[in-house]
Parts: structure tokens; C-alpha cells; sequence
């Protein structure tokens, strides 16, 4: 699915032996990162003709994709008609599965959802098949189904198979060739695709997160949970490589003796020594976690973002240890791929002003000194993120398929 930029849309308009979808995609993420916007607006930006800007809106509106919102200032003539992204009908349904809970819920075309459905994730896949698709059945029922051209979009914290919508492995249940879309499909009607949840927050970063971040063609996205994902951007498209296995690097070698086990069973993971998970059992096996006045030091990983902002030394300290070895992670990333942009995904953002300047200084060591240092940033994706994700996976495939 490939991003449309706007920056160079002029490069990229359909020439007459060319197919009109692709001046459509254009018309439509034009209105989709410009809003309010016109039809003259458009015309003049990409170049294409006002007649082709008319019948292409015409064509969207009747689609209900796009939608009129009044009128602009006039610049000498008759006042503009200005267009936006439709909103209010739900476009997609995601699937966030996450290994301590699953969410799901429905968004409009500019991703306003609708209240979420949040339950416990069991280990039992039949079981959270069922759940599964009986939750996305409320919503087809709520909003519904494919004759309103809803689709699921679903992100895993494992290995997917875009192409035949499998997922091959989740390593926390030890979870092998979990058949949920074909469920979904059978028993709702509706497409799914499906995708490791770092690639979805990658896709979700691309198409909605910070605009000058999205306008690089190639990053990186680092998403701390419970254990480490990475999501690959090259030349603005998501790089799953083969089965969708690519992006595996919460499982390169940073170090011994971790203070948790990877997923896949050893210490020296950059899992285990950088995930949320990590970060919580640093702080349970401090010596001055007392001095926190918090009693035996058991504490989720949002709490100890919480003691940490309220000046705890040592909850402070268990998360600027793990920002350490993200990091040493972070580098060896840079040295491999030389990405515009390195940006961290994930609760772990709360904290950034905390731990910037050790994932700072450690990634940047290894930049060579003859080329520009990459931008480390915190996702601007601060709420749901592999929700997010779920969901443009629908979104995205729909906007660069509008034809």
C-alpha cells in the first residue's frame, strides 16, 4: 500500500495512458491532508484539469468518501465549495490484540472512534476466536456490514501473513497458523486483513502521526509493549518481507543477564533487556525501590511511569537503565538500515522528557561522522497506537485503492 506525498504529487499525475485511479488516490489524499480544500485548490496544486478535479470528487462524493462543508472565501469570483474526508459512517473495525487485553472498535474515514469494546486476551485461541468475532457481529450489526463496505483490520503481536491474512505466530501463547481472519470473513461477511502489530503502528505513523516525520520515506518505529517490535518504512511503504517475518529485532543479542526472559526464552534479547516488562522487573529487584514508598515494588508499567514523574529516584532510574539499552538497540538499527527517522512507539512515551537523552546518546555513537545524524523521536500516536494501527490498515488500503 503506498503512501501518495503530496510534496511530490506533481511527478506522480497520470498521464493519458495511465489509469484514472491513480489521479483519484491523489484527489483523495489531497482533501484527506488538506481539508478544508477546494476543487480549484486542487487543480491548481497537482496540476490535473478542473474538469477532472470535478468528475473525480463527483465520483467520491457518490462514494461517500468525501462530503461538501460550505463555502471558502471568494478570491474575485464566485465563492469556493470546500471539501473534507467524510465522517461520522464508520469505515473500518479494528482489531488491536494485545497480550494482556484486546480491543475493538469502529472509526470513520479520519479514524474518530466509536467507544471501544476492551476485554482480558485468554490464552486459549479457540476461545478468543469466538470473542473475537461475535464483538466485530455487534459492530457489523451497529454500523453495518459489507454492503457499506466496512472492513476489519486486525494487528497481532506476532508474525501475520498479509497475503493470506494467517498469522503464523504469536510468541507469547505460543499461538501457531491462528486461522481469525477467515473466521471473521466467514461468519461476518466482511474482508480482513491482518499484520504484526509494529507494522501496523508503522502504517498508522505514515498516515497519521507527525506531519514532518511523515514526510520521510524511510524510518523506522520502535514499539515498546510487552516485549519489542519494530516497523520498517522504505520509500513510504511498510517492508514485511517474507511471511511478513520481517521486523524480528526485539530478538538481536544487546547483552547478558536481563532481568526478564524474552518471549522466545532467553536474556539476552533486546527484549528482555528493553520492554515494558523489563522495565517493571528492573524496578521490582532494586534495592532503593522502598525509598519510592511504594512497599514491595509491584507495579504495572504506567504506575511506574507515574512514580517516576512524581520524582521517584528509583522508578526514574529503572526507566532510564531501560532507555539505555533501547538505545544500544536503537544503534544498531541505525548502522543497518541509515533511516531518516528513528521514533519510539508506545506507553513509553509518557515518559520521554525522562529517558530522550540516554536513547540520544547511546543510538547516535555509532552514526558516522560524515552523514547526518537520523531525527529519534516520541510518536506523536500517544493514545491506542496498535489501535490505530488495526485500523489503518484498513483506511490505508481503501485510500490507495480508491479507483
Amino acid at each position: 500500500m503506498k503512501k501518495i506525498y503530496l510534496h511530490k504529487a506533481k511527478t506522480q499525475i497520470a498521464r493519458p495512458n495511465t489509469i484514472r485511479g491513480i489521479n483519484k488516490q491523489i484527489v483523495l489524499n489531497y482533501v484527506r491532508d488538506r481539508a478544508p480544500i477546494s476543487r480549484a485548490e486542487i487543480a491548481r496544486e497537482t496540476a490535473l484539469q478542473r474538469s477532472t478535479v470535478s468528475a473525480i470528487v463527483d465520483d467520491l462524493q457518490d462514494a461517500g468518501l468525501i462530503e461538501e462543508i460550505g463555502t471558502g472565501d471568494s478570491t474575485g469570483g464566485r465563492k469556493p465549495t470546500l471539501l473534507r474526508i467524510r465522517t461520522g459512517a464508520p469505515a473500518a473495525i479494528g482489531v488491536d490484540i494485545t497480550p494482556g487485553r484486546t480491543t475493538v472498535a469502529a472509526a470513520d474515514w479520519r479514524v474518530q472512534l466509536t467507544k471501544p469494546d476492551t476485554f482480558a486476551t485468554s490464552a486459549d485461541a479457540e476461545r478468543m476466536t469466538e470473542k473475537i468475532v461475535a464483538k466485530v457481529s455487534k459492530f457489523t450489526e451497529l454500523y453495518g456490514g459489507s454492503e457499506h463496505d466496512l472492513e476489519v483490520g486486525i494487528s497481532v503481536p506476532g508474525i501475520a501473513d498479509q497475503a493470506t491474512g494467517n498469522v503464523v505466530f504469536i510468541p507469547y501463547f505460543q499461538w501457531t497458523n491462528w486461522d481469525i481472519s477467515r473466521q471473521i470473513t466467514e461468519r461476518t461477511g466482511l474482508p480482513v486483513i491482518v499484520d504484526n502489530d509494529a507494522n501496523a503502528v508503522a502504517l498508522a505513523e505514515l498516515w497519521f502521526g507527525n506531519e514532518k516525520l511523515r514526510k520521510s520515506r524511510n524510518f523506522i518505529i520502535v514499539l515498546v509493549a510487552e516485549g519489542i517490535g519494530t516497523g520498517i518504512i522504505f520509500e513510504g511503504q511498510v517492508y514485511r518481507g517474507e511471511k511478513g517475518a520481517a521486523g524480528e529485532f526485539g530478538h538481536m543479542i544487546v547483552g547478558d543477564g536481563a532481568p526478564v526472559k524474552c518471549s522466545c526464552g532467553s536474556r539476552v534479547c533486546w527484549e528482555a533487556h528493553a520492554s515494558e516488562k523489563a522495565s517493571v522487573y528492573r524496578y521490582a529487584l532494586s534495592d532503593c525501590r522502598k525509598n519510592d514508598n511504594n512497599g514491595d515494588g509491584q507495579v504495572s508499567f504506567e504506575e511506574l511511569i507515574k512514580l517516576a514523574q512524581d520524582g521517584k529516584p528509583c522508578a526514574a532510574k529503572a526507566l532510564k537503565d531501560t532507555a539505555k539499552y533501547l538505545g544500544i538497540g536503537i544503534s544498531n538499527l541505525i548502522v543497518g538500515f541509515s533511516p531518516q527517522a528513528v521514533i519510539i512507539s508506545g506507553s513509553i512515551v509518557r515518559a520521554w522528557p525522562l529517558i530522550k537523552d540516554e536513547i540520544q546518546e547511546l543510538a547516535e555513537r555509532s552514526v558516522r561522522q560524515e552523514l547526518d545524524k537520523p531525527i529519534i523521536a516520541a510518536s506523536s500516536l500517544v493514545e491506542n497506537p496498535t489501535l490505530m494501527g488495526a485500523l489503518s490498515l484498513v483506511l490505508a488500503r481503501k485510500f490507495a485503492s480508491a479507483n
